[in-house]
């Protein structure tokens, strides 16, 4: 089962990588983009019986490696 997980900082952390982008976009002619978030995406195959354990597996994946739970938020979906 194909998952794919999207991490993003939590909304009170600051984002240097986005406040960079932001200021790229700027300085090419965006002056009208702004907050923007950077953050990444990371799919697995899982060997799994159904859905609910594919999910439970990718969580329990995310909270001991993909995810620092103080800084970061993760969604997760099947694709």
């Amino acid at each position: 089962m194909r998952m794919q997980v999207l991490v993003r900082l939590k909304s009170g952390v600051l984002d240097v990588q986005g406040k960079a982008v932001e200021h790229a976009l700027a300085s090419i002619g965006f002056q009208d983009i702004s907050e923007v978030r950077v953050g990444r995406l990371v799919e697995l195959e899982v060997e799994a019986g159904d859905e609910a354990a594919a999910r439970q597996r990718v969580i329990e994946i995310c909270e001991k490696l993909l995810v620092n739970s103080i800084i970061e938020n993760f969604e997760l979906r099947r694709i």
